[in-house]
């Protein structure tokens, strides 16, 4: 039987990106995309309208208006009413700066499933992958640029351990979700079977509340999802200007780059997949308008850093960002320090309500 897979995914400005997140997860082995644009400068959009024509994907314009959750809960929430959602057998929500890498098997979504078959839901923790030390971008592929990452084992930030949901789309959650699917129907909640990274089962809060796995362990033996949050810091001042997705409102600043630039390991696993999908990635720019609008998106990443560094927040934060180190894990001992303050701010709320 075939089973299908279906990721869902929200882009704004990422058209240099677009093709190589596309083909690597083809490789991995989902046959649907359902893929939601809003706002976009780069021809992001145009691209996606041209990957639709080709069979490979589905493109949703998300022009609003935005629900107050934000931009990609508002395409969420369309998702959840779309056919390629309720017809998936699996569902995963991803960002295009993250990769599923799995490490067992012949390193698809099929091998997962052979290593955990009574899962109906698999977290996929975050890896994140530093800026390296590197300034500019350059159009290169991300999994060949980007190979220095946080070590297997962290203790802080939480944010470090957040993962996404892989999870069986068989009813009992109504919904997909940034992190984790929503809107449970109870009557199915207790054949939820919920596995970590390591094929190990989770505990039953998991089926309805955690968004992060357990910290000061190494969540990864399976499968981890490759994060490149940051790329070089050109693109970091790029990313600031496009806003996010879920805060729309928040400029990116150096806060955010601090708690996930971390560079002491190097991690080439992802490789593993590298021959498929080159030759998926070939493909696609074999196609001559896609091939263009690629390079149109390459020229219009470099064209709008110019604009932007002529604005003192982008220069500043340019400046900021190259006087800013590599971010170091903090040690056990010292992560608990603050994990206590966490629990007494906790303590402290219950008290009151």
């Amino acid at each position: 039987m075939v089973v299908s897979h279906l990721a869902i995914l929200c882009v704004r400005n990422e058209g240099a990106f677009l093709l190589e997140w596309l083909a690597h997860h083809r490789a991995v082995g989902f046959d649907n995309f359902l893929i939601f644009s809003n706002d976009c400068q780069d021809g992001t959009d145009i691209m996606l309208d041209r990957l639709q024509q080709m069979g490979h994907v589905t493109h949703i314009r998300n022009d609003g208006p935005y629900d107050k959750g934000g931009i990609q809960f508002t395409a969420l929430k369309m998702a959840a009413k779309h056919k390629l959602v309720k017809q998936a057998d699996w569902i995963l929500p991803l960002d295009v700066d993250e990769f599923v890498n799995i490490h067992c098997g012949d390193h698809t979504l099929g091998a997962l499933h052979a290593a955990i078959p009574d899962a109906t839901a698999i977290t996929l923790t975050w890896r994140l992958f530093g800026a390296g030390g590197q300034v500019r971008y350059s159009d290169a592929p991300v999994l060949d640029a980007f190979i220095r990452a946080a070590p297997a084992v962290m203790y802080w930030p939480w944010r470090a351990s957040m993962f996404k949901t892989l999870y069986r789309n068989d009813g009992t959650y109504k919904k997909p979700g940034v992190h984790r699917p929503r809107d449970t129907d109870d009557k199915k909640l207790d054949k939820a079977l919920w596995f970590d990274g390591n094929g190990n089962a989770l505990p039953e809060q998991f089926t309805t509340k955690r968004i992060f796995s357990n910290f000061g362990q190494d969540n990864y033996g399976l499968v981890q999802l490759n994060h490149y949050p940051l790329g070089a810091i050109e693109s970091y001042v790029l990313k600031a200007d496009r806003g996010r997705a879920v805060h729309s409102d928040d400029m990116l600043g150096v806060d955010y780059w601090v708690e996930r630039n971390f560079n002491t390991d190097e991690d080439t696993s992802i490789q593993t997949l590298a021959t498929p999908r080159l030759a998926e990635l070939d493909a696609l720019k074999s196609d001559p308008a896609l091939a263009q609008l690629h390079n149109n998106a390459v020229q219009w990443r470099s064209n709008r850093f110019d604009q932007l560094m002529q604005k003192e927040p982008f220069r500043a934060l340019f400046g900021r960002l190259m006087m800013t180190p590599p971010s170091q894990p903090i040690p056990r001992q010292a992560a608990q320090f603050m994990v206590n303050y966490a629990n007494l701010a906790r303590t402290a709320v219950k008290d009151k309500s």
